[in-house]
């Protein structure tokens, strides 16, 4: 990450001295400076971005005092550092407070008023409009840039981006080049419409990268061919256009989308008079290479970032695995030692000589300890390899007829009704209706007591698996079963978990009520779907 930080901080760097030479280069050598002049000019315009990440405090204030100092000197490079002056305060206000941005924007104003200022002139609206526009855009970004990184939200839920693109675009594009619309061959309300349809098209770049891209490299083409110094203007949106379009796309299109670019600024920079040469077109070359350095060290941090949290999801599901596969453990060991001193209890019992109901009760009781043992190993078998496929699964008429068999000999009266049209329901649905059959019934024996009247009914109604279990009045004593207190949360969550609902209370009888709906798609619903 440390490479990757220092990479990004050359990039700017030479991206900056790269806008300064081509800033410089129609005066390049002239009268007011020879050549060795403008070349230090030019570092000194670009090399501070190497520090605008880490202080980005500093940076803004040294290129406000350059602006002043090369508009005193006449410098060719004054427009350059112009530029990278509000870029500077919108990148201060995204990592800084208020303390920084405030005193630095205040200073850039400052020195854009006397870059714009000239002797004998009076300062117009118009340009007290422009001084301060083209500070607080890229502060209200970064100021909202801020706060977004605060909240940390989702990078495609965040629209209100998309809305400050739009504006930061076409503030730059129409402050940029307001003052040349009556430059070119066709009416101001004409170039007017181009410009804003450029700025608001970075609305749709983080969308669609490459049709933003395209439409770009188009409007800087006919402006450069109609319209004068805008296509100058629009290019910086082309090159913000190239730098999205790089974290987007392959680097296959990403290639073919940078030598479009360079295409286009040829076409835009050099023209009859442009005397070309190998450092120029090196220049050219660099220039367009920033926006995709910059956009591919972007998308190694999301690709980064993204990696990191797929990371930490598959070890936190690890860790939950590893957690239920412990708690399974206990569970089994603690119930496994309890029901198998019940069955050993119980074998003694009928090895010692136990007849009539008594040995009825016993064989119940050993036959259902075992079967409690084998179903405790399958379950924790299954949740130390959760990627088995042959998971044990009791038929679910079955869990229902023997959850009755077993009340009633338990003594409650149980009227079964089952209608047939249920066996089209998914295995799932019905196993969780067997097993909320199971838990009511265990607790109408509970909480009313043998001898008491149940009834059960299972159909499909209305797309919905129907289970209602209703019981007279009992007779149990309170107390005389154990009781958890969570069974009707069970089966109630039990219920949600398939998109259910279950209710539960007082029947108009004195007795109790349980009713569960559960959602089903029959296969005559399926062929009935449009």
């Amino acid at each position: 990450m440390r490479w990757r930080g220092g990479y990004l901080d050359l990039s700017l760097a030479a991206s900056g001295v790269v806008l300064n030479v081509l800033m410089a280069a129609s005066s390049w050598g002239g009268p007011s400076a020879p050549p060795w002049a403008a070349a230090v000019l030019a570092l000194l315009g670009g090399l501070p971005l190497a520090l605008l990440r880490r202080w980005p405090g500093p940076t803004a204030l040294v290129l406000a005092v350059l602006l002043a100092v090369y508009d005193q000197l006449g410098a060719s490079t004054v427009d350059a550092v112009q530029i990278l002056l509000p870029v500077a305060v919108g990148v201060l206000a995204r990592l800084r407070g208020w303390r920084w941005t405030a005193p630095a924007a205040v200073l850039a104003c400052v020195a854009t008023a006397l870059n714009l200022a000239d002797p004998g002139i009076a300062f117009t609206r118009g340009a007290w409009f422009y001084t301060v526009g083209i500070v607080a855009v890229p502060v209200i970004i970064g100021r909202y840039l801020r706060g977004a990184a605060l909240r940390r939200p989702s990078e495609d839920d965040a629209p209100l981006l998309d809305l400050l693109m739009a504006g930061g675009g076409l503030a730059l594009a129409v402050l940029g080049s307001w003052p040349n619309w009556d430059s070119g061959v066709l009416p101001v309300w004409g170039v007017g419409l181009m410009v804003v349809l450029s700025g608001l098209a970075l609305g749709v770049v983080r969308r669609l990268p490459g049709a933003v891209l395209l439409l770009e490299s188009l409007l800087v083409v006919v402006a450069d061919q109609y319209f004068g110094e805008v296509g100058t203007t629009l290019q910086i949106l082309l090159f913000v256009a190239l730098g999205v379009f790089a974290t987007r796309a392959s680097w296959g299109w990403v290639v073919a989308g940078y030598l479009l670019t360079c295409a286009v600024a040829v076409i835009t920079i050099v023209d009859g008079d442009t005397e070309v040469t190998a450092w120029r077109a090196l220049a050219l070359t660099a220039m367009v290479a920033a926006p995709v350095a910059i956009g591919g060290y972007v998308r190694a941090r999301q690709d980064a970032a993204r990696h990191a949290a797929e990371l930490a999801a598959a070890r936190n599901r690890a860790d939950r695995l590893a957690e239920r596969e412990r708690i399974a453990r206990d569970v089994h060991d603690i119930v496994a030692h309890h029901v198998g001193a019940m069955v050993l209890r119980a074998s003694a019992a009928l090895y010692a000589g136990a007849d009539g109901p008594a040995k009825e009760a016993l064989d119940d009781i050993r036959a259902t300890g075992h079967g409690v043992l084998t179903d405790l190993r399958g379950l924790l078998d299954v949740l130390r390899d959760p990627g088995r496929d042959d998971i044990p699964s009791a038929d679910p008429g079955d869990v229902v007829q023997d959850a009755v068999a077993r009340m009633t000999a338990a003594g409650l009266r149980v009227e079964l009704d089952i209608a047939p049209e249920t066996e089209r329901a998914p295995l799932v649905v019905r196993a969780s209706a067997a097993r909320i059959v199971q838990e009511g019934l265990t607790n109408v024996l509970k909480h009313a007591g043998p001898g008491t009247e149940a009834r059960v009914k299972v159909g499909i109604a209305g797309g919905e698996l129907a289970v209602e279990i209703r019981n007279g009045p009992g007779a149990a004593a309170p107390g005389e079963l154990p009781s958890t207190g969570q069974g009707i949360n069970g089966m109630r969550e039990r219920a949600g978990a398939l998109g259910g609902r279950l209710t539960a209370g007082p029947a108009e009888d004195g007795g109790w009520r349980l009713a569960a709906a559960l959602p089903v798609r029959t296969e005559t619903t399926e062929r009935c779907r449009p």
